[in-house]
C-alpha cells in the first residue's frame, strides 16, 4: 500500500511539472516595475556625461544603502521608486568617506562624510497587469524630481527628459542631473 501511494505521488508530480504552460512562467526579458535612470552631465559642458566619484545612495525612511552605489564612480544611477508611496526620497553623497569618530577599532560609530545633497521624486502611480506569471507592474506618471537647497549643492540643475514626464520603462534615461 505504502509503495502504491508513493507512486501516485510521484506520478502526480511529474505531471504537474511537465504540464506548466508557458504563461506560468515569468520570462526575465518581461518589463516589470521600472526605475528610475539620471544621467550626470558636466554643468559646464551639458553634452557631455560626468562621473560622480566615491558616490554613496541611501534610501531617506529607511536609511538603507543601495548596494550598486556604495563607494564607485559613476555617471548615472538606476534607482527604484516606491510602489506603495507617491514620493521616494534619496540622500546622495558625493565623494564619501568613513568617519570611524575618532575610534578607528568600534565600526558601531562610524558615519559617513562627503557632500550630501537630497532628491525628492513626487510622481502618481498607475497599477498594470503585465500576465498571470509575472503579476502587475506600477508605472510612474507626472514624475517630478527636486534637488533640496542645503546652502552646499554638489548638484546644480535637473532636466526632465520625458515629454510627459512617466517612468514606463528602463530604455531611456528620465532626468539629467548637473554638477
Amino acid at each position: 500500500m505504502k509503495k502504491a501511494g508513493l507512486i501516485l505521488i510521484l506520478t502526480t508530480l511529474i505531471i504537474s511539472y511537465y504540464s506548466c504552460e508557458r504563461d506560468d512562467i515569468c520570462p526575465d526579458a518581461t518589463a516589470t516595475t521600472p526605475r528610475l535612470i539620471i544621467d550626470f552631465l558636466d554643468a559646464e559642458d551639458s553634452d557631455t556625461k560626468k562621473n560622480v566619484f566615491d558616490i554613496v545612495v541611501i534610501g531617506v525612511d529607511n536609511e538603507q544603502f543601495i548596494s550598486e552605489y556604495y563607494f564607485t564612480d559613476t555617471d548615472d544611477l538606476i534607482l527604484p521608486l516606491k510602489t506603495t508611496d507617491s514620493t521616494t526620497e534619496y540622500i546622495i553623497i558625493q565623494e564619501a568617506t568613513v568617519n570611524d569618530n575618532g575610534t578607528p577599532n568600534d565600526s558601531s560609530d562610524d558615519f559617513i562624510d562627503g557632500n550630501q545633497d537630497r532628491i525628492v521624486i513626487n510622481y502618481s502611480r498607475e497599477t498594470i497587469f503585465v500576465s498571470r506569471a509575472c503579476g502587475f507592474k506600477t508605472i510612474f506618471k507626472n514624475v517630478t524630481l527636486t534637488i533640496v537647497d542645503d546652502g552646499d549643492n554638489w548638484m546644480l540643475s535637473r532636466e526632465p527628459l520625458t515629454d510627459n514626464q512617466s517612468v514606463e520603462d528602463e530604455t531611456t534615461t528620465h532626468f539629467n542631473i548637473s554638477h
